[in-house]
């Protein structure tokens, strides 16, 4: 479908339970640039256990398509919807689909250990694989969690992060 990626934006989209695998095979084979996020999972059945791969959000993937392809997308089976916010498809920044991908693909657990890092406080890592990322700081409890946001489909995925590992950054430079 598409050669270059400019002017191309990313995309939440619903899908029927446990049809996500099938719909991005769909995308994949129209030329279409999707995200399904995984992880693995141990499984038990009666007689055996297995590692399985899930997605990471139930029913939600992400697309990279331009305006014009917008309508495109329901040739694929399995697609409900777009996530739509006021009756428009709501647009996902790049840089959260970037600190999606970089925190699943490399299992992401760190602790803090010491720092001055204040609930509300916008972050950006500085070292490691999510060197770049930034997140707001959602919550502290003994333990000091970056929650890279997504805002417009309402999900985070917390990463517990060294505090030598960030810096603060004011969210108005960041936009």
């Amino acid at each position: 479908m598409k050669t270059d990626t400019e002017g191309n934006k990313w995309y939440a989209l619903y899908t029927k339970p446990r049809a996500e695998k099938k719909v991005l095979e769909q995308f994949r084979n129209l030329g279409i640039e999707a995200y399904l996020p995984l992880k693995r999972e141990l499984r038990r059945w009666s007689d055996r256990k297995r590692w399985i791969e899930v997605p990471v959000i139930s029913s939600y993937i992400f697309i990279s398509i331009p305006e014009s392809e917008y309508r495109r997308v329901f040739e694929v089976k399995g697609i409900v919807g777009y996530v739509c916010h006021k009756g428009e498809a709501v647009v996902i920044p790049d840089h959260e689909i970037e600190a999606m991908r970089k925190t699943v693909e490399n299992k992401l657990d760190f602790s803090i250990q010491v720092g001055r890092i204040q609930k509300g406080q916008t972050i950006t890592i500085t070292s490691g694989p999510l060197k770049g990322v930034t997140g707001v700081v959602t919550n502290i409890k003994g333990t000091r969690k970056l929650y890279l946001h997504i805002s417009h489909i309402g999900y985070s995925l917390v990463v517990d992060l060294h505090s030598d590992t960030v810096s603060e950054e004011a969210l108005s430079e960041q936009r």
